[in-house]
């Protein structure tokens, strides 16, 4: 059964980070299924820390950009959704090519989310791992 209350449509969502941290990165949705969301994120002069290596800061980035998305587009209209923490476990390093962060929740709740993020390189192997809680709110006034 599907966690999405809003229409998943790769355009769309990609269009959700135009002129935001998630173009300047070069952040694309990759892929969903019925519980979970991919971003891809190039690891270039971009994403790099001084020693040419991804930035821990530029994968948390990713972890926060896949996981808000996911949880945004799993309340109806009347409801968004905000971060309120994440943490982040550097595994692995990176100098070039592309991760993948895919957001799985592990609590879909009325007032808060859970998310694990894992962000694997293009290899499959595990290169950070992330855990972001959501507050969920209502909106006020007009939808």
């Amino acid at each position: 059964m599907s966690i999405w209350k809003r229409e998943l449509e790769f355009s769309l969502l990609d269009a959700r980070g135009e002129g935001t941290l998630v173009q300047q990165l070069g952040m694309k949705v990759v892929g969903f299924d019925e519980r979970s969301l991919s971003m891809s994120m190039p690891v270039d002069h971009r994403t790099h820390q001084p020693m040419g290596l991804l930035h821990g800061g530029a994968s948390v980035a990713l972890a926060e950009s896949v996981g808000s998305m996911a949880a945004n587009l799993c309340v109806d209209q009347e409801h968004y959704c905000v971060g309120l923490e994440i943490n982040a476990n550097h595994v692995k390093a990176m100098r070039s090519g592309t991760v993948i962060g895919t957001a799985t929740p592990l609590h879909l709740g009325g007032t808060t989310q859970i998310w694990s993020i894992e962000i694997k390189d293009e290899s499959g192997n595990l290169v950070c791992i992330s855990r972001l809680t959501m507050a969920v709110r209502k909106r006020r006034g007009k939808v």
